[in-house]
Protein backbone atom coordinates (compact mmCIF):
# COMPACT_ATOMS: atom_id res chain seq x y z
CA UNK A 1 0.00 0.00 0.00
CA UNK A 2 2.89 2.35 0.73
CA UNK A 3 4.31 1.82 -2.75
CA UNK A 4 0.87 2.39 -4.28
CA UNK A 5 0.43 5.63 -2.35
CA UNK A 6 3.85 6.82 -3.51
CA UNK A 7 3.01 6.00 -7.13
CA UNK A 8 -0.27 7.91 -6.92
CA UNK A 9 1.34 10.86 -5.14
CA UNK A 10 4.08 11.09 -7.76
CA UNK A 11 1.43 11.40 -10.51
CA UNK A 12 0.35 14.66 -8.86
CA UNK A 13 -3.46 14.23 -8.54
CA UNK A 14 -4.05 17.97 -8.17
CA UNK A 15 -2.99 18.37 -11.81
CA UNK A 16 -4.85 15.40 -13.32
CA UNK A 17 -7.68 17.57 -14.62
CA UNK A 18 -5.26 19.71 -16.64
CA UNK A 19 -4.64 16.88 -19.11
CA UNK A 20 -7.93 14.97 -18.94
CA UNK A 21 -10.23 17.94 -19.44
CA UNK A 22 -8.64 19.11 -22.74
CA UNK A 23 -9.02 15.61 -24.21
CA UNK A 24 -12.62 15.13 -23.14
CA UNK A 25 -13.71 18.65 -24.06
CA UNK A 26 -12.14 18.50 -27.52
CA UNK A 27 -13.52 15.01 -28.19
CA UNK A 28 -17.06 15.99 -27.24
CA UNK A 29 -16.97 19.39 -28.94
CA UNK A 30 -15.82 17.71 -32.16
CA UNK A 31 -18.90 15.47 -32.01
CA UNK A 32 -17.34 12.33 -30.56
CA UNK A 33 -20.25 11.46 -28.29
CA UNK A 34 -20.33 9.10 -25.30
CA UNK A 35 -18.13 6.27 -26.59
CA UNK A 36 -15.59 3.87 -25.16
CA UNK A 37 -12.88 6.03 -26.73
CA UNK A 38 -14.05 8.96 -24.58
CA UNK A 39 -13.93 6.85 -21.42
CA UNK A 40 -10.57 5.22 -22.13
CA UNK A 41 -8.98 8.44 -23.33
CA UNK A 42 -10.21 10.41 -20.34
CA UNK A 43 -8.93 7.83 -17.85
CA UNK A 44 -5.62 7.66 -19.70
CA UNK A 45 -5.05 11.40 -19.68
CA UNK A 46 -6.48 11.74 -16.17
CA UNK A 47 -4.22 9.24 -14.41
CA UNK A 48 -1.77 7.05 -16.29
CA UNK A 49 -0.43 9.77 -18.62
CA UNK A 50 0.43 11.83 -15.54
CA UNK A 51 2.43 8.92 -14.19
CA UNK A 52 4.81 9.66 -17.07
CA UNK A 53 4.59 13.45 -16.95
CA UNK A 54 5.12 13.76 -13.20
CA UNK A 55 6.12 10.35 -11.82
CA UNK A 56 9.03 9.84 -14.21
CA UNK A 57 10.01 13.46 -13.64
CA UNK A 58 10.11 12.96 -9.87
CA UNK A 59 12.42 9.98 -10.33
CA UNK A 60 15.00 11.88 -12.34
CA UNK A 61 14.61 15.16 -10.42
CA UNK A 62 15.39 13.60 -7.07
CA UNK A 63 18.67 15.48 -6.58
CA UNK A 64 16.99 18.87 -7.02
CA UNK A 65 13.74 17.96 -5.27
CA UNK A 66 15.52 17.26 -1.97
CA UNK A 67 16.57 20.93 -1.99
CA UNK A 68 13.11 22.19 -2.97
CA UNK A 69 10.90 23.31 -0.03
CA UNK A 70 7.66 22.97 -2.01
CA UNK A 71 8.16 19.33 -2.89
CA UNK A 72 6.82 16.54 -0.71
CA UNK A 73 3.16 17.58 -0.93
CA UNK A 74 0.48 18.16 -3.56
CA UNK A 75 2.99 19.92 -5.83
CA UNK A 76 5.21 16.90 -6.22
CA UNK A 77 6.67 14.00 -4.31
CA UNK A 78 10.24 13.62 -3.14
CA UNK A 79 10.82 10.04 -4.20
CA UNK A 80 13.27 8.08 -2.10
CA UNK A 81 15.60 6.03 -4.33
CA UNK A 82 13.94 2.77 -3.27
CA UNK A 83 10.74 3.91 -5.03
CA UNK A 84 12.34 4.91 -8.33
CA UNK A 85 12.13 1.51 -10.01
CA UNK A 86 8.53 0.80 -8.88
CA UNK A 87 7.37 4.18 -10.20
CA UNK A 88 9.06 3.64 -13.58
CA UNK A 89 7.72 0.09 -13.91
CA UNK A 90 4.22 1.18 -12.90
CA UNK A 91 4.25 4.02 -15.41
CA UNK A 92 5.21 1.69 -18.26
CA UNK A 93 2.81 -1.10 -17.27
CA UNK A 94 -0.18 1.16 -16.65
CA UNK A 95 0.21 3.19 -19.85
CA UNK A 96 0.83 0.42 -22.36
CA UNK A 97 -2.74 -1.00 -22.60
CA UNK A 98 -4.31 2.46 -22.82
CA UNK A 99 -1.94 3.53 -25.58
CA UNK A 100 -2.67 0.38 -27.59
CA UNK A 101 -6.43 0.84 -27.18
CA UNK A 102 -6.32 4.50 -28.24
CA UNK A 103 -4.18 3.66 -31.26
CA UNK A 104 -6.62 0.96 -32.35
CA UNK A 105 -9.69 3.09 -31.69
CA UNK A 106 -8.46 6.31 -33.26
CA UNK A 107 -7.36 7.74 -36.58
CA UNK A 108 -3.97 8.16 -38.22
CA UNK A 109 -3.94 11.79 -37.09
CA UNK A 110 -4.83 10.98 -33.48
CA UNK A 111 -2.13 8.28 -33.46
CA UNK A 112 0.42 10.87 -34.48
CA UNK A 113 -0.65 13.33 -31.80
CA UNK A 114 -0.76 10.54 -29.21
CA UNK A 115 2.78 9.55 -30.13
CA UNK A 116 3.86 13.18 -29.72
CA UNK A 117 2.08 13.41 -26.36
CA UNK A 118 3.86 10.34 -24.96
CA UNK A 119 7.20 11.25 -26.55
CA UNK A 120 7.11 14.76 -25.10
CA UNK A 121 6.27 13.40 -21.65
CA UNK A 122 9.20 10.98 -21.78
CA UNK A 123 11.67 13.39 -23.39
CA UNK A 124 10.96 16.01 -20.75
CA UNK A 125 12.59 13.99 -17.96
CA UNK A 126 14.65 10.99 -19.04
CA UNK A 127 18.47 11.18 -19.11
CA UNK A 128 19.94 11.71 -22.53
CA UNK A 129 17.04 13.90 -23.63
CA UNK A 130 16.07 15.95 -20.56
CA UNK A 131 14.17 18.63 -22.49
CA UNK A 132 13.34 20.15 -19.11
CA UNK A 133 16.97 21.29 -18.88
CA UNK A 134 16.92 23.01 -22.27
CA UNK A 135 15.73 26.58 -21.69
CA UNK A 136 12.60 27.61 -23.65
CA UNK A 137 12.31 24.06 -25.04
CA UNK A 138 11.46 23.06 -21.49
CA UNK A 139 8.42 25.35 -21.46
CA UNK A 140 7.36 24.34 -24.96
CA UNK A 141 7.58 20.64 -24.09
CA UNK A 142 5.68 21.14 -20.86
CA UNK A 143 2.96 22.98 -22.77
CA UNK A 144 2.71 20.05 -25.18
CA UNK A 145 1.69 17.90 -22.22
CA UNK A 146 -1.56 19.91 -22.03
CA UNK A 147 -2.26 20.76 -25.67
CA UNK A 148 -1.61 17.35 -27.22
CA UNK A 149 -4.47 15.68 -25.29
CA UNK A 150 -6.87 18.16 -26.92
CA UNK A 151 -5.37 17.41 -30.33
CA UNK A 152 -5.75 13.67 -29.71
CA UNK A 153 -9.35 14.15 -28.61
CA UNK A 154 -10.39 16.21 -31.62
CA UNK A 155 -8.63 14.12 -34.25
CA UNK A 156 -9.97 10.83 -32.84
CA UNK A 157 -13.41 11.84 -34.10
CA UNK A 158 -12.22 12.36 -37.67
CA UNK A 159 -13.81 15.82 -37.70
CA UNK A 160 -11.74 18.40 -39.63
CA UNK A 161 -10.19 20.98 -37.31
CA UNK A 162 -11.75 24.44 -37.56
CA UNK A 163 -9.88 27.80 -37.47
CA UNK A 164 -11.46 28.42 -34.09
CA UNK A 165 -10.05 25.17 -32.76
CA UNK A 166 -6.54 26.12 -33.88
CA UNK A 167 -6.89 29.55 -32.26
CA UNK A 168 -7.91 27.83 -29.03
CA UNK A 169 -4.90 25.50 -29.28
CA UNK A 170 -2.57 28.47 -29.84
CA UNK A 171 -3.96 30.27 -26.81
CA UNK A 172 -3.72 27.08 -24.75
CA UNK A 173 -0.14 26.48 -25.89
CA UNK A 174 0.88 30.01 -24.83
CA UNK A 175 -0.89 29.46 -21.51
CA UNK A 176 1.05 26.22 -21.03
CA UNK A 177 4.41 27.82 -21.77
CA UNK A 178 3.66 30.71 -19.44
CA UNK A 179 2.54 28.35 -16.69
CA UNK A 180 5.68 26.26 -16.89
CA UNK A 181 7.88 29.35 -16.89
CA UNK A 182 6.09 30.83 -13.88
CA UNK A 183 6.41 27.53 -12.03
CA UNK A 184 10.12 27.41 -12.79
CA UNK A 185 10.72 30.84 -11.26
CA UNK A 186 9.98 29.68 -7.73
CA UNK A 187 12.51 26.85 -8.19
CA UNK A 188 15.46 28.95 -9.41
CA UNK A 189 17.55 28.50 -6.26
CA UNK A 190 16.58 24.85 -5.73
CA UNK A 191 17.34 23.99 -9.36
CA UNK A 192 20.70 25.72 -9.24
CA UNK A 193 21.54 23.92 -6.01
CA UNK A 194 20.67 20.63 -7.72
CA UNK A 195 22.67 21.52 -10.81
CA UNK A 196 19.60 21.76 -13.06
CA UNK A 197 18.96 24.22 -15.88
CA UNK A 198 15.60 25.72 -16.80
CA UNK A 199 14.16 28.71 -18.57
CA UNK A 200 14.19 30.52 -15.22
CA UNK A 201 17.77 29.63 -14.23
CA UNK A 202 18.90 30.74 -17.71
CA UNK A 203 16.90 33.97 -18.09
CA UNK A 204 16.62 34.84 -14.42
CA UNK A 205 13.54 35.16 -12.22
CA UNK A 206 12.56 38.67 -13.30
CA UNK A 207 12.79 38.18 -17.07
CA UNK A 208 11.03 34.82 -16.88
CA UNK A 209 8.18 36.18 -14.76
CA UNK A 210 7.68 39.09 -17.14
CA UNK A 211 7.74 36.76 -20.14
CA UNK A 212 5.11 34.56 -18.46
CA UNK A 213 2.86 37.54 -17.76
CA UNK A 214 3.13 38.71 -21.38
CA UNK A 215 2.47 35.21 -22.74
CA UNK A 216 -0.64 34.96 -20.57
CA UNK A 217 -1.83 38.33 -21.85
CA UNK A 218 -1.27 37.34 -25.49
CA UNK A 219 -3.14 34.10 -24.83
CA UNK A 220 -6.11 36.10 -23.55
CA UNK A 221 -6.01 38.33 -26.65
CA UNK A 222 -5.91 35.33 -28.99
CA UNK A 223 -9.10 34.03 -27.39
CA UNK A 224 -10.88 37.18 -28.53
CA UNK A 225 -10.68 35.73 -32.04
CA UNK A 226 -13.16 33.02 -31.04
CA UNK A 227 -16.98 33.42 -31.12
CA UNK A 228 -18.42 36.36 -29.12
CA UNK A 229 -19.13 34.27 -26.00
CA UNK A 230 -15.38 33.60 -25.70
CA UNK A 231 -14.82 37.09 -24.28
CA UNK A 232 -15.76 35.58 -20.93
CA UNK A 233 -12.97 33.03 -21.30
CA UNK A 234 -10.56 35.75 -22.44
CA UNK A 235 -11.38 37.74 -19.32
CA UNK A 236 -10.81 34.68 -17.15
CA UNK A 237 -7.51 34.00 -18.92
CA UNK A 238 -6.42 37.58 -18.23
CA UNK A 239 -6.51 36.66 -14.55
CA UNK A 240 -3.39 34.56 -15.09
CA UNK A 241 -1.57 37.57 -16.53
CA UNK A 242 -2.54 39.71 -13.56
CA UNK A 243 -1.48 36.97 -11.16
CA UNK A 244 2.00 36.71 -12.70
CA UNK A 245 2.27 40.46 -13.18
CA UNK A 246 2.09 41.02 -9.43
CA UNK A 247 5.69 39.78 -9.29
CA UNK A 248 6.99 41.92 -12.18
CA UNK A 249 10.09 42.97 -10.23
CA UNK A 250 10.96 39.66 -8.54
CA UNK A 251 14.67 38.83 -8.33
CA UNK A 252 16.61 35.59 -8.19
CA UNK A 253 17.14 36.17 -4.47
CA UNK A 254 13.40 36.56 -3.84
CA UNK A 255 12.22 33.97 -6.38
CA UNK A 256 10.42 31.87 -3.80
CA UNK A 257 7.91 34.67 -3.23
CA UNK A 258 6.28 33.58 -6.50
CA UNK A 259 4.99 30.52 -4.68
CA UNK A 260 2.06 32.79 -3.89
CA UNK A 261 1.42 33.21 -7.61
CA UNK A 262 1.62 29.45 -8.07
CA UNK A 263 -0.93 28.87 -5.31
CA UNK A 264 -3.36 31.25 -7.02
CA UNK A 265 -2.60 29.56 -10.36
CA UNK A 266 -3.74 26.18 -9.02
CA UNK A 267 -7.10 27.61 -7.96
CA UNK A 268 -7.49 29.63 -11.16
CA UNK A 269 -7.31 26.39 -13.12
CA UNK A 270 -10.52 25.18 -11.51
CA UNK A 271 -12.29 28.51 -11.95
CA UNK A 272 -11.34 28.78 -15.61
CA UNK A 273 -12.15 25.10 -16.12
CA UNK A 274 -15.66 25.80 -14.83
CA UNK A 275 -16.01 28.74 -17.23
CA UNK A 276 -14.87 26.61 -20.17
CA UNK A 277 -17.31 23.87 -19.20
CA UNK A 278 -20.21 26.33 -19.12
CA UNK A 279 -19.24 27.77 -22.49
CA UNK A 280 -19.10 24.30 -24.04
CA UNK A 281 -22.43 23.28 -22.55
CA UNK A 282 -24.24 26.35 -23.85
CA UNK A 283 -22.31 26.83 -27.10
Amino acid sequence: MTVLKVIVASSRPISWVNTAFPFAAAYLFAGGGLTWQLVVGTVFFLITFNMIVYGVNDVYDYESDIHNPRKGGVEGAVLAPRYHRPVLVAAAAANAPFIVALLLGGTAASAGWLALAVASAVAYSVPGLRFKERPVLDSATSSAHFTTPALVGWTMTGTPATPGFWLAILAFFLWGMASHALGAVQDVQADRAGGLSSIATELGARTTTRAAAVAYAVSALVLLGLPPSAWVLSLAAAGYALNAGRFWNVTDATCEVTRRAWGVFLWLNYVVGFVVTMLLLFA
